[in-house]
């Protein structure tokens, strides 16, 4: 929290971004981080390279409040340059994260065996799956599936080369990208790839362990897929309609050259 101009508190969440060459943008959510707080009202942004103290100071377009980060503290500054709150880094965990496999479910990967998968599909010696695989079986119609993922940190990169994959079901991409602090389209994380964006951008940052939860319902008797997806234990897609036909089909992993990695991933079927 912090106390405005006017003297009421106002609580406040704040995603820094690291764009490489130490330069950093700040986004700030009113009422706190996404998922928890945030209005889906206006952000604010501002970028700023490091200092030599090793202190980022964000400012404001017209040069007024600032906020310095140093030492995994943001001390938030008013007009007159005194501090008026200050935010402690946090490391969010996804609700879901961790989720055994009820039971019933098959368990699609445990970093123990590739039965599940096509040949070709591989392992990290640390018992991690890597990106590009297809799973052998090829009609699964309804189920919930669980999958954690790892996004690789690539500060550099930009767009749909920063720590690209993606999950496909029955045909339907659920992206997979960097896209903590961003807005959240069709084409970033959590998003049905090219067609719609999440309701809410919950991605983390690179390097957490995410989560991506599904209530997926194939078509039948002409009735379109049925999806819900939360992301880290929040749902960005509620029981939509989809345009894919497809009456059963496959589970693939896409590999976009980025070395991203998945665990615990489990689906059970249901009639």
């Amino acid at each position: 929290t912090y106390t405005k101009s006017s003297g009421t508190e106002a609580r406040v969440g704040i995603q820094v971004i690291a764009l490489g060459n130490e330069t950093f943008r700040a986004v700030g959510f009113e009422g706190g981080l996404p998922g928890d707080g945030w209005d889906l009202g206006e952000k604010s942004e501002a970028e700023a390279k490091k200092a030599d103290d090793g202190s980022v100071t964000f400012m404001k377009d017209d040069g007024g409040a600032s906020a310095v980060l140093k030492m995994g503290k943001l001390q938030i500054k008013g007009n007159d340059n005194n501090v008026i709150g200050t935010l402690n880094q946090i490391e969010r965990k996804s609700s879901t994260l961790g989720l055994k496999a009820p039971e019933g479910a098959i368990q699609l990967f445990n970093g123990v065996s590739l039965e599940h998968w096509k040949p070709g599909a591989r392992m990290t010696e640390d018992k991690l799956l890597m990106e590009g695989v297809n799973s052998i079986r090829n009609n699964f119609k309804n189920f919930t599936l669980h999958i954690e993922f790892r996004l690789p940190y690539m500060p550099k990169a930009r767009g749909q080369g920063r720590s690209n994959s993606g999950m496909y079901l029955l045909g339907t991409e659920i992206q997979m990208l960097d896209s903590f602090g961003l807005s959240g389209e069709p084409n970033e994380c959590g998003g049905i790839y090219k067609w719609r964006r999440p309701d809410i951008n919950m991605c983390y940052p690179p390097l957490s362990w995410q989560t991506y939860d599904v209530e997926f319902k194939a078509a039948k008797n002409g009735n379109p897929p049925i999806m819900t997806v939360k992301h880290n234990g929040v749902i960005i897609h509620d029981q939509i309609k989809l345009r894919n036909k497809n009456s059963q089909g496959n589970i693939h992993l896409q590999n976009h050259s980025n070395p991203v990695r998945y665990r615990n991933i489990w689906i059970l079927e249901n009639d």
